[in-house]
């Protein structure tokens, strides 16, 4: 499903999707941390909690996936991974996060599609995911794309965080 451009990003320079890089760690934090900012209690952090995205290119390809960043000017405006699950048949997708000015461009949708491709052609038979539940918004597009919203779990983190957990079966 293609999203046509947000009239503000017709004449925008073009957009990069590549394969991260462990260094772009700061980019990747700064992203998160601007998502994160957008939520009141929302916390981040890095070293306590998600110490892997000061490497998350060899994290993700550690955990049997990859993961993608999506550059405007050099500039890192969104990113999003996978990784394989303890259960056979089972990719997990990561850090879907996108910059404010870039929503709704049809870039979440891209980032999707290559989750979803790169999980079937390991012959996985669902992907799955886990939402804060502050992040209305995200449910709602993955809702549209064909994701169950099932169980909560509490993370015990900083932030507190309660989250759905969402699963998609894939085509075979």
């Amino acid at each position: 499903m293609a999203t046509e451009p947000r009239e503000d990003q017709e004449h925008a320079p073009p957009l990069t999707l590549r394969d991260a890089r462990d260094a772009d760690a700061d980019a990747v934090i700064a992203l998160i941390g601007s998502v994160f900012a957008e939520y009141p209690g929302v916390i981040l952090d890095v070293d306590g909690e998600i110490p892997e995205l000061r490497r998350i290119a060899s994290w993700a390809r550690d955990a049997g996936g990859t993961f993608w960043v999506a550059e405007r000017q050099g500039r890192i405006v969104g990113m999003c991974g996978v990784t394989a699950t303890a259960h056979p048949g089972s990719f997990e997708l990561k850090k879907l996060y996108v910059a404010r000015t870039e929503r709704r461009s049809g870039l979440g949708a891209t980032f999707l599609a290559r989750v979803e491709s790169f999980a079937s052609e390991r012959g996985a038979r669902h992907l799955e995911l886990w939402s804060d539940v502050k992040f209305e918004t995200a449910h709602r597009f993955y809702e549209r794309r064909g994701f169950i919203r099932g169980a909560t779990r509490r993370l015990g983190d900083k932030s507190d965080t309660v989250e759905y957990h969402f699963r998609k079966e894939l085509a075979k």
